[in-house]
């Protein structure tokens, strides 16, 4: 009687990530930006185990991640109040449903005297 064989719901998670990220050469960002930000969808056991492999997809793309801010999965995200669209949705159920890093938008950082 091995009822873990016969039932293995799956714990994953979707974690709302911020990651901020250095310039490296190969990193794709435009010529003049000096680094980036990053809304990212990780799915994860914890937020820890999707930050760290958020941060291992990025430095396999040749990306220098500097910092990482952590906003919660979406039920904790609605419960602060925060409205999420449709798009943001499918894009979190889609990182749940591959068990994936998407990255969904890179802001690039410019200096203000360029």
């Amino acid at each position: 009687m091995n009822k873990s064989k016969d039932k293995k719901p799956s714990r994953q998670q979707v974690f709302t990530l911020l990651v901020e990220v250095g310039r490296k050469t190969g990193d794709g960002l435009p010529r003049d930006a000096r680094g980036a930000a990053l809304m990212i969808y990780a799915s994860g056991i914890d937020e820890a185990e999707a930050v760290r492999e958020s941060v291992a997809i990025l430095k396999q793309a040749d990306m220098a991640p500097l910092d990482v801010t952590g906003y919660g999965t979406l039920a904790e995200r609605e419960a602060q109040g925060h409205v999420i669209e449709a798009e943001e949705r499918a894009l979190m159920d889609r990182a749940l449903a591959e068990n994936a890093v998407i990255v969904a938008q890179v802001t690039p950082f410019f200096d203000k005297d360029d």
